[in-house]
């Protein structure tokens, strides 16, 4: 194969050979993705009917919800679908596609975790000028800036990897499309325009860390300056959570594409691929809400109204 106009075709990772395990597969990636669904879909639920939620940091927590269905239904029904049929293929178009969403969705989560971090360090070091700097306005401005700005991202960097011409096959180690995987069936020194695309990005995913970083810093010495211990367990319940999701998915992210090449299997990349990809969209959800006793009582009234449709346990508005 000595061009990529000949290929038509990816074919995918596969995670077992016996049918046995891809049962075994389909079933485990079902749970998680059910798991996903349910979350994420009970907090943006909850938040959108509850208007004691209408607030930025909740405004913020729904898009991240949408981001993280929208992440692992992206990777998740086409491994399930391969596993159930016992094949590995994927369309060009399909893996463009597939290409296309998984950057926009992973590459607007990490900008949404950036802004959050903003809106931490407004609330707890700036409280009086809160409404001012994070007003309705603000908020969605910021949201819908993330949103197109990674829309443009995600195009320009589908378009420059499939514009490079494939010379060593259309077998992809991976369980899903991505930039790195494609990149290795390219042709010599033809990578070289989408390179430079990638060490820009990563020069902004740096800049979006430290960001992050510095905000952190910032809060935690707000918070040990507040006087009382309710006040500073208040702050950090506040935090927390917004800090577990950030710390697990640059972890994972980081370990899946910087880890040393001497560590490296085919197993242990499958296992850190998963790790980075699936697990943060799924484990967001609880992470969120093991803290937050806003979100949970939303939650516990949503649940509530849905099996009991009784208006004495609600208090969302026009029922």
């Amino acid at each position: 194969m000595s061009n990529s106009s000949f290929i038509t075709q990816f074919l995918l990772l596969a995670f077992a050979d016996t049918r046995e395990l891809q049962l075994v597969h389909f079933w485990l990636f079902l749970g998680i993705y059910l798991a996903a669904l349910l979350g994420n879909g009970l907090i943006l639920t909850a938040i959108a009917c509850d208007h004691r939620l209408h607030t930025p940091m909740y405004f913020f927590l729904l898009n991240l919800s949408v981001l993280d269905i929208g992440c692992t239904s992206t990777t998740l029904p086409k491994s399930m679908a391969n596993s159930l049929w016992d094949t590995r293929d994927i369309s060009y178009v399909g893996c463009a596609t597939q290409l296309f969403f998984f950057l926009f969705f992973i590459t607007a989560e990490f900008s949404l975790l950036t802004i959050m971090a903003y809106d931490r360090y407004v609330a707890i070091c700036k409280p009086l000028h809160y409404g001012t700097l994070l007003g309705s306005r603000a908020c969605v401005h910021m949201a819908a800036a993330a949103w197109g700005s990674v829309f443009l991202y995600a195009l320009l960097h589908t378009v420059s990897t499939f514009s490079i011409p494939l010379c060593q096959g259309n077998v992809l180690d991976q369980f899903f499309c991505e930039i790195p995987q494609i990149l290795k069936l390219s042709c010599s020194h033809s990578y070289v325009r989408e390179a430079g695309l990638i060490v820009v990005s990563v020069c902004l995913g740096l800049g979006c860390f430290l960001f992050i970083v510095v905000s952190y810093v910032e809060i935690f010495r707000a918070v040990l300056r507040i006087p009382s211990g309710q006040g500073q367990h208040k702050a950090f319940s506040m935090c927390l959570p917004h800090l577990a999701v950030v710390s697990l998915f640059l972890s994972t992210g980081f370990f899946a594409h910087l880890k040393p090449p001497s560590i490296s299997s085919p197993s242990l990349d499958l296992v850190v691929s998963v790790l980075y990809s699936v697990l943060p969209p799924a484990v967001n959800p609880f992470l969120y809400s093991m803290r937050n006793q806003e979100l949970k009582e939303a939650i516990r009234r949503l649940t509530v109204w849905t099996f009991f449709k009784s208006d004495k346990f609600t208090t969302f508005p026009h029922q």
